[in-house]
């Protein structure tokens, strides 16, 4: 996993800023790779979750002490909670930038697609595929991590989570309706689909020897294979 998050020294910024008396800044990674822009924070606020996404995603939320996501941010462990930053407030937050943005690459893929259930699966794989190759740490985090929070923050977290689920079962099941797509077991391809695209995650980054594009595109035949989807000449 270590490798995945890695990048090379010229890319690596240390965030700028931070209290007197404070710890030295951690290097973190480009800020503008990891977050997508609905995480509309900014300054300290900006480097606590940013440090606390880094360390999640090498060690698991349970490895990291709040004292070092407060090391990574530059600030003392005691000034973090001047900005309502707990430690699972953190996680939460990470969650749900990761899962509204996922559900918001699907929704506006599905924009532009042509009509019917073929068109429409290719272009939601492909856009699933798109956003964990683009942001591979939030997404390893805000897939991993469900296990770690409280219930009320889970059920929130699930809620936007499962809006993104309902948008490929609709339009799986409208195959079958169609008799385009064989699935005995709609919700189980959909898992399978979901799980393939969240694994890219794992693996994809400059030295995978694909595009991010090309990788979308295979997912999405995959996909349709799956489904047993037989194209007419």
């Amino acid at each position: 996993m270590a490798e995945a998050v890695k990048r090379s020294d010229q890319d690596r910024r240390p965030l700028q800023g931070r209290e007197r008396g404070a710890p030295a800044l951690q290097p973190v990674w480009d800020q503008e790779t990891l977050l997508p822009p609905r995480a509309a924070v900014d300054g300290t606020s900006r480097r606590i979750l940013l440090s606390a996404l880094v360390l999640f995603a090498q060690r698991g939320y349970n490895g990291v002490p709040v004292r070092e996501i407060a090391r990574g941010a530059g600030v003392r462990a005691s000034s973090m909670y001047e900005y309502r930053a707990s430690k699972e407030q953190l996680l939460l937050d990470l969650m749900l930038i990761g899962h509204q943005e996922h559900g918001e690459w699907l929704r506006t893929s599905l924009e532009t697609a042509a009509d019917g259930p073929v068109a429409r699966l290719r272009a939601l794989v492909r856009a699933h595929v798109r956003f964990h190759a683009t942001y591979p740490m939030l997404a390893r985090v805000a897939n991993r991590e469900l296990a770690a929070l409280s219930p009320d923050a889970l059920e929130e977290v699930v809620a936007v989570r499962g809006g993104s689920e309902t948008l490929i079962e609709a339009t799986v099941q409208k195959g079958v309706d169609a008799g385009v797509f064989q699935a005995p077991h709609p919700w189980l391809a959909v898992a399978a689909i979901g799980g393939m695209g969240i694994r890219v995650a794992e693996w994809f980054g400059p030295g995978a020897g694909f595009t991010v594009e090309e990788v979308a595109e295979t997912y999405a035949e995959f996909a349709l294979r799956l489904l047993g989807f037989q194209a007419t000449a």
